[in-house]
């Protein structure tokens, strides 16, 4: 289902996730912890959205960083949150079942 929003909604961004992985970029997942628990894309990290802004030292601003969540809405909103706050490059890679 999350594939079909996906493409619906234009949610993930076109990039070779598998090569940013392999290169060391964070998988960051932005989906409440309790979501987080319930499973998750393995070597992500669990920062939720809600909580992203506060949280944001926590990240490497020189890294790639892939945004996972649910659907891609989520994950859409943290990715555009870390360019303003001047990441050079994000990537919204939709729902974290790709991974």
């Amino acid at each position: 289902m999350a594939g079909f929003f996906n493409r619906l909604f234009g949610l993930k961004d076109k990039a070779d996730f598998n090569t940013l992985l392999e290169n060391g970029a964070t998988l960051l997942d932005v989906r409440t912890a309790e979501e987080y628990k319930q499973g998750a894309a393995a070597h992500s990290i669990n920062i939720p959205l809600d909580s992203l802004s506060e949280n944001i030292s926590k990240l490497e601003k020189d890294k790639p960083i892939i945004t996972v969540c649910a659907s891609g809405m989520r994950s859409r909103s943290a990715a555009s949150l870390l360019r303003n706050k001047g990441f050079a490059e994000v990537y919204n890679g939709g729902s974290w079942f790709n991974f």
